[in-house]
């Protein structure tokens, strides 16, 4: 599943190796820590490490949508990390690449959470 690991200016939600493709039993759990991380991370930096993820669909893209409005509303941000090809093109494709800033590590998405001091 997803293991959340908090730092002093986010969190980082990581997909586990057994989880590459985001199934929709997946997406139900996950979707549950998402949506309730986007609504109560302190502070309101999110980041979602797609390092181990290798397929992302309209199901994933439309609960990202949905973290992202949470925590917007709370004047945070989301971010992501990590992501492979395949997952950077469905997500230039749908255009959603301009709302979320994407890092190639998760060590620079924590860099740029540490200069905007978290927000």
């Amino acid at each position: 599943m997803a293991t959340i690991h908090r730092e002093p200016n986010a969190t980082v939600l990581e997909l586990g190796p057994s989880y590459p493709s985001l199934d929709l039993n997946v997406l139900t759990d996950f979707g549950e820590v998402l949506l309730s991380e986007a609504t109560y991370a302190d502070p309101p930096y999110l980041v979602l490490d797609l390092s181990q993820t290798s397929f992302i669909g309209s199901a994933f893209i439309e609960l990202l949508v949905r973290a992202w409005k949470r925590i917007s509303h709370r004047g945070g941000v989301m971010a992501i990390c990590g992501a492979r090809p395949f997952c950077v093109e469905v997500l230039k494709a749908a255009h959603l690449d301009t709302l979320w800033p994407s890092f190639p590590t998760r060590e620079e998405a924590l860099s740029s959470a540490q200069t905007r001091g978290g927000v």
